[in-house]
């Protein structure tokens, strides 16, 4: 029991020393944080010109759109609860058993 409280004891100050010795570095000199300027983010400046995304038109419309809403056949789920009923009703179909244990 004791040896092994001791290579526990062994192995953790192990760690220990190489995790102190994990933080030395070859340039300890301290370097201040410089932060990116962005000047122009904060300068008025005037908005762009308009630019229509349509050409021409402001509306635009071809033939053959159909709403995808007409395409799709909404799916049929059967709900739970009707699900549940049916196995019920088969449940009770089942013939049962006829003999019965007590002890």
């Amino acid at each position: 029991m004791k040896t092994t409280i001791f290579a526990v004891c062994f192995l953790c100050f192990l760690c220990a020393t190489t995790a102190a010795f994990g933080q030395n570095t070859v340039n300890s000199d301290i370097q201040p944080l410089r932060m990116a300027d962005h000047p122009q983010h904060a300068s008025q400046h005037e908005m762009a010109t308009e630019a229509n995304l349509f050409g021409a038109s402001p509306y635009s419309y071809a033939k053959g759109e159909v709403p995808l809403a007409e395409l799709a056949s909404p799916i049929y789920h059967t709900p739970l609860g009707d699900i549940a009923r049916e196995y019920k009703k088969e449940h009770a179909a089942q013939p049962k058993a006829s003999k019965t244990m007590e002890n």
